[in-house]
């Protein structure tokens, strides 16, 4: 199913938790991939528009966020190529306008991958360079098309020292991201596969949709979801059917919803953590 982009696409305030997870609706992630693009008037309104609903910019004035976007170069980004490299995450800032990245962690050598935080239009990237300075081992790479906004990293610091107003958007932001970042480590090292992808579609649900849709993740193949859920792809399959059997969710190629919410929640609440706190391997 083709992502919808705008404000429908940005995070609303959680609406209900259950064991430690918080149900949002849809988040709130130049070489020769990239392709910068002009900024027209209307371009700009309809990345002023993503801005305002962004939990990280909404509360700025519009005055604050005009200022802003002349220093801001409009970016595009196809599908599965890289929008920010990990050594690059200390030097450009991006701000996510359309479509959905992912913050890739990579094995040295090129081997087993880890997606640490999947992001939406009006989440920015990358936050912890934004703050120490220091390149992050992680890279932004592209789920599907993307929009973005990117900006020398100095020029966004010397913005936010001169809009304090910021700080005031940025920290309950961050409490998200390390939420999130808490309940990825929580499920590594305590729950099996079958819990960590239940869970892992749970805290994707839109809470206002009466469908039950997972939009940052309704289309991604079972080799992705398997990286999010640090497993392999014939791990993550086998709990897929699972979940199909047991009528809790609808998958085929390309889409993913979920059909029982309250009997997924109780999908959550019923495992248990992995005997004697040892980490869950790849096969659960």
């Amino acid at each position: 199913m083709k992502r919808e982009t705008g404000p429908s696409l940005i995070a609303v305030e959680p609406s209900r938790t259950v064991t430690g997870i918080v149900i949002l609706s849809p988040s709130t992630f130049g070489g020769p991939s990239v392709m910068t693009i002009s900024s027209p008037s209307s371009d700009s309104e309809q990345s002023l528009d993503v801005l305002r609903h962004s939990h990280l910019f909404g509360g700025l004035d519009d005055a604050v966020l005009r200022q802003a976007l002349p220093a801001m170069r409009p970016e595009r980004h196809a599908m599965h190529s890289v929008a920010l490299d990990a050594q690059d995450t200390d030097r450009r800032f991006c701000v996510l306008l359309e479509g959905c990245v992912k913050l890739l962690a990579t094995e040295p050598g090129g081997g087993r991958e880890l997606t640490v935080l999947p992001l939406g239009p009006g989440d920015a990237f990358d936050l912890v360079s934004l703050l120490d300075g220091q390149p992050h081992r992680v890279s932004a790479v592209a789920v599907d098309d993307v929009r973005l906004l990117s900006a020398p990293m100095e020029r966004v610091r010397e913005w936010i020292g001169r809009h304090p107003g910021f700080h005031r958007m940025c920290l309950p932001y961050l409490g998200r991201q390390m939420r999130a970042l808490t309940d990825l480590a929580t499920d590594l090292a305590l729950h099996d596969t079958g819990a960590r992808l239940a869970r892992l579609i749970l805290r994707q649900v839109d809470a206002t949709s009466p469908t039950h849709e997972v939009p940052l993740i309704d289309d991604l193949s079972h080799a992705e979801l398997a990286k999010m859920i640090g497993t392999v792809r014939v791990v993550a399959n086998r709990q897929i059917q699972n979940l199909k059997r047991e009528g809790i969710i609808e998958a085929r190629r390309g889409h993913l919803m979920v059909k029982d919410l309250e009997a997924l929640v109780a999908k959550c609440e019923q495992f248990p953590a992995v005997a004697d706190g040892s980490q869950a391997g790849p096969d659960g």
